[in-house]
């Protein structure tokens, strides 16, 4: 029974990894390319079972669509050094404006 949860969480993780880059490598080869600004930085703390803490940060950009939209989405591949209010290239889907992708 235990190796079928950890079976079924590895499988999870895998498919979750496959559809993330399937998803980034489409908004890079077909999304518009817009200047976005890193709006906020959400760090998390999690810490294990011996007491050891990782630091989980997740950034934010804000940028405006083509159509005048402005949208706060999660940036799925911050570039190093990357600070609040730093400005960045990004791509985005039109029909999917809330996953963006930086451009390197």
């Amino acid at each position: 029974m235990y190796y079928a949860i950890i079976a079924a969480v590895a499988v999870a993780v895998i498919v979750g990894i496959v559809f993330t880059v399937k998803r980034n490598k489409k908004i890079l080869e077909n999304g518009i390319e817009v200047e976005a600004v890193v709006s906020r930085i959400v760090t998390d703390w999690n810490e294990d079972d011996n007491g050891n803490r990782e630091k989980t940060e997740t950034y934010y950009v804000r940028y405006r669509t083509d159509d005048g939209q402005t949208v706060e989405a999660k940036l799925s591949n911050p570039p190093a050094h990357c600070f609040e209010g730093t400005k960045l290239r990004v791509k985005y889907l039109p029909e999917k404006p809330k996953h963006v992708v930086a451009v390197k």
